[in-house]
């Protein structure tokens, strides 16, 4: 079977900001940045890397969800408990460090994880956990 990871999906409520992180900070080549109605969605991708994205999405803009399910994705962005990403580096101490500098929010500094990676966890201007994970 033939089947890849093409686009994940983050919720943002900060179009400048979530933009300023993932291509500034990270270093994401922006791929598409379509306004529609008010709202809009970023796509960003590693410039190596083509074929895999994340489309950084306003939230609960899905058709009938409602006010109170709104109310509810925006409480878990707020505790950041909505949206996760895991992202993997060569040089995790040299990404952890440039982060660091940029004032990203640490939420875990580079650790030996007893499952066998190493890693690190960051949040995004949305709250989004991100784990960073030391790649051989």
């Amino acid at each position: 079977m033939d089947i890849s990871v093409h686009y994940a999906f983050l919720p943002q409520d900060d179009p400048e900001a979530a933009l300023a992180f993932y291509r500034d900070t990270l270093g994401f080549e922006v791929r598409n940045d379509v306004g529609y109605k008010g709202l809009r969605w970023i796509t960003v991708g590693p410039a190596d890397e083509a074929a895999t994205a994340i489309v950084l999405h306003p939230p609960a803009v899905t058709p009938g969800i409602t006010e109170d399910e709104r109310r509810t994705v925006a409480q878990m962005m707020a505790k950041g408990t909505f949206g996760m990403l895991t992202l993997a580096t060569k040089d995790l101490d040299g990404t952890f460090e440039r982060l660091q500098a940029a004032d990203a929010e640490v939420v875990q500094e580079p650790t030996d994880q007893p499952y066998g990676v190493r890693d690190c966890a960051f949040r995004d201007p949305a709250g989004n956990l991100l784990r960073i994970e030391q790649r051989s």
